[in-house]
């Protein structure tokens, strides 16, 4: 087995250097003036409304989209007085009961940008109908000449803006007040769109009041029944999303406690030590001195045997697995828990929870790696993230913490379900389960996340009737399954690969998710919707080592412009060939925005690699060419996301193995070269600074170990090459952690 290397090096960085050019159509695209004056009728209601109504000193409107829209498709010349539309934008969501995939969405703007957008469009039809006999194509919009020819002084609208709102208008079918779909029937969270004001006023007008506790943050807030009905009633088109508070836990698998336990383990030493966030732990368990646990329950709250079950269950497995399942030994060891009880058996409030959460991450700097086996029996919202799976994107955007969510659990013969909160949350890694036929488990739940997303992200073994999960509980051994089983096993490898191998966050998580892919595995939405990438290599080794016939290696770096590059890989030539396939899988931890709905992901990080051609461009190993300077790529956003994972925080780019491939054409510079590319959706610095980590696997097609070659040639090309050698790393964590006492 060879070495995993971790190449050290500087990125190069690079602004954007294109920049718009007129407005055009797309091809085969007309504007009618009959559509335009649809869209005017549309704005003076949506006009009239906002002028009826005194609670908010702007408006909301909501655009109707023909299709998924890019950023460069999305208004630009209405709605805009005084800002970019763009700056606008409060939400965004897929329509209801549509065939295919839309986007609704929805701004809060001034009633004079309403006004002057009617105006811009009544001049835009009357230039249509006088100069273009009420239509305009895309071969006549698009030729300078034909626009050219037309007098827009006298009609009193620039050049500019008429053709912004032609080629607005060939995107947008409507605008209207919104359709929200909230029917929650007891105490909810309940997000309000961003008016710029404060929220507690706004529900003030309409007779709501409420306290400072019962506030999440700027947009979002806890109400009752009560004053729930009177917002529905009153104001329901304030609602950005509402979610019900207090949910019942997904459900687990329990077989009867077979036998008191009579275990032993050794006194704990400098071992790492995992986050745990719960139910409730019993400090009578063999294993109690590995584990720090702290009680946030409150005290009023009466507790029963049920409420230990569960957080008892997952602690032993970070703590013990693999003496408990010796068949599952990962070869990680032991680790300390650090366990926090924030919720009982019976249901959880999601507010206290994400409270509880928010202070255990602050209090508790030093823990990189969290495992939470909670999980709600509802399903997750189609149109946006819940207030639990949000709230850890934030953490996990501003510390260097990774959270491991269950992919939460169906029963048995219950049909299929989407999974439940917080196992939307992207930047965690969320487990599903398979049996030990590698097949998912009955009781595992599909994704994706907001239609595109994939969740869950990898799956393990989280025990089945076939082969039950040994847990400790504390009335003695138990067999349990369910994903809660499946999550601490990872949690267990990631904090080995962070703590122990002292990686960075992003690269673990990269060579967790790589290891599951393999070269083979199914990628497709079906395949990816319940087991997400794969199945995680059960030894460590598995994904700290690589095959004799493979060179691995793995780097990290930060984005600081547009494009972030190295074009110095050395990859070993035999014959003026490259016989080799190639792969590679990067992770980041974006910037997300909750009200922003479907489009979540505050920043877009394209993954290119692959040989640096004569002309200085990369020919990507995935031929993906949406951001190349040098194309003209007349991909839809639709088709970005599905074939190229446009704005995932997981890249996997890879090339298909054909039993008759061919080594590959070596180029003039002999060299091979990594670009990320930088999207931003709403303000323009979201991804500066963000770290990402890759991991790249050249598979060599005739068998031969070329790895000693690769590090000799990366030398000479500026690299700094550290072997991950296991044993040297242990001795290396080990030795820090020991604690020097002085006489």
């Amino acid at each position: 087995m060879n070495d995993v290397l971790q190449l050290k090096g500087s990125f190069e960085q690079k602004p954007n250097s294109n920049r718009p050019g007129a407005p055009t159509l797309a091809a085969r695209q007309q504007v009618t003036s009959v559509h335009l004056e649809s869209l005017r009728q549309d704005l003076l209601e949506m006009k009239r409304f906002w002028q009826r109504q005194e609670l908010l000193s702007g408006a909301l409107i909501s655009v109707y989209y023909n299709k998924v829209a890019a950023k460069s498709n999305r208004i630009k010349g209405l709605l805009s007085k005084g800002k970019a539309a763009n700056d606008t934008i409060v939400g965004a969501k897929f329509r209801e009961n549509s065939q295919r995939a839309k986007h609704v969405i929805t701004h809060y703007v001034s009633l004079q940008s309403i006004e002057d957008s009617i105006q811009s469009i009544s001049r835009v039809i009357e230039i249509i109908d006088k100069d273009f006999d009420g239509k305009l194509d895309s071969e006549t919009f698009n030729d300078k000449d034909s626009i050219a020819k037309i007098d827009f002084s006298f009609y009193g609208i620039r050049k500019t803006l008429f053709q912004q709102i032609v080629v607005d208008a060939s995107y947008v079918e409507k605008f209207d007040l919104g359709d929200g779909s909230f029917n929650p029937q007891k105490e909810a969270i309940v997000t309000l769109y961003d008016t710029k004001t404060d929220v507690r006023e706004v529900l003030r007008k309409i007779g709501i009041r409420i306290s400072v506790d019962r506030i999440l943050d700027e947009h979002t807030v806890l109400l009752d029944e009560d004053y729930l009905e009177v917002l529905l009633r009153e104001a329901p088109y304030l609602i950005a999303m509402a979610v019900e508070n207090f949910s019942e836990f997904s459900p687990s698998d329990f077989k009867k406690n077979f036998q008191e336990d009579s275990s032993i383990i050794p006194e704990p030493s400098n071992e790492p030590t995992i986050g745990v966030i719960d139910t409730l732990f019993d400090n009578r368990v063999y294993f109690s001195d590995w584990v720090d646990y702290h009680d946030m329950v409150d005290e009023s709250i009466e507790k029963t045997e049920d409420d230990y079950l569960h957080g008892t269950a997952v602690s032993s497995i970070i703590v013990d697995g693999p003496k408990l399942n010796p068949e599952l030994d990962d070869g990680c060891g032991r680790f300390h828990v650090r366990h926090f009880g924030v919720a009982t058996a019976k249901a959880f409030s999601s507010f206290s929870i994400i409270r509880s959460i928010r202070e255990i991450i602050s209090q508790n700097r030093d823990i990189h790696v969290w495992n939470l086996s909670l999980g709600s029996n509802e399903e997750v919202n189609k149109n946006f993230i819940s207030a639990e799976g949000a709230i850890l994107d934030q953490i996990q955007y501003e510390n260097d913490v990774i959270f491991v969510i269950a992919g939460t659990n169906k029963e048995n013969t219950e049909p299929m379900r989407r999974i439940g909160a917080p196992a939307d949350s992207l930047n965690s890694v969320v487990v599903s389960s398979v049996g030990i036929n590698k097949q998912p488990a009955p009781y595992t739940r599909e994704g994706v996340v907001l239609s595109f997303f994939a969740k869950p992200d990898v799956s393990y073994y989280g025990g089945t009737s076939e082969k039950w999960m040994k847990v400790c509980e504390p009335l003695g051994l138990g067999y349990v399954s369910g994903t809660s089983y499946a999550a601490p096993w990872i949690s267990r490898k990631l904090s080995y690969l962070i703590d122990v191998m002292d990686l960075p966050r992003e690269v673990a998580k990269a060579m967790l998710i790589d290891s599951a892919i393999g070269w083979e595995n199914d990628l497709s939405y079906d395949s990816i919707k319940l087991t997400g990438y794969g199945i995680v290599p059960q030894k460590i080794d598995d994904i700290l080592k690589s095959k004799n016939d493979e060179i691995k290696f793995v780097l990290s770096g930060v984005s600081e412009k547009f494009n972030t590059y190295n074009y110095k890989f050395p990859v070993p030539i035999s014959d003026e060939k490259y016989p080799y396939i190639a792969k590679a899988t990067m992770c980041y931890f974006p910037k997300t925005s909750r009200n922003q709905g479907v489009d979540y992901t505050n920043t877009e990080l394209d993954l290119y690699f692959g040989r640096v051609m004569d002309n200085g461009d990369i020919k990507t190993i995935n031929d993906d060419q949406q951001s190349m300077e040098s194309e003209d790529h007349p991909m839809t956003e639709e088709e970005a996301r599905r074939l190229f994972r446009k704005w995932d925080n997981v890249k996997h780019i890879g090339e298909v193995i054909r039993p008759n491939a061919r080594a590959k054409k070596v180029y003039g510079n002999k060299l091979w070269g990594m670009s990320i590319k930088t999207k931003e959706r709403l303000q323009p610095r979201d991804g500066e600074g963000i770290r990402f980590g890759v991991v790249v696997t050249l598979r060599e097609m005739n068998g031969v170990n070329r790895i000693e070659d690769f590090i000799y040639q990366c030398g000479l090309n500026g690299w700094l090459v550290n072997r991950i050698d296991v044993d040297n790393r242990v001795d290396i964590y080990e030795t820090a952690e020991e604690i020097v006492e002085f006489e």
